[in-house]
């Protein structure tokens, strides 16, 4: 998952703060999850496939296809 979210970020061009505001956690805690330290409560991880447009499962590297987020 470390190196999911991690590539998920940069191909976003975006921060490690700013990925932490999109799951409402501080840096600290994406920047363990980033580095494999920690692993992210689903809440987070739902967060960052809703926000990417990835499944969870993309994210928790159970798949390497990138289907899309389910729209409800």
């Amino acid at each position: 998952m470390d190196t999911r979210l991690r590539d998920l970020r940069e191909d976003n061009d975006l921060t490690q703060e700013e990925c932490a505001k999109i799951a409402y956690i501080s840096k600290k805690s994406y920047i363990r999850y980033e580095k494999g330290e920690r692993i992210p409560p689903l809440d987070t991880v739902k967060a960052y496939a809703e926000y990417y447009h990835v499944s969870i499962d993309y994210i928790a590297k159970m798949t390497d296809i990138s289907q899309p987020y389910p729209k409800e």
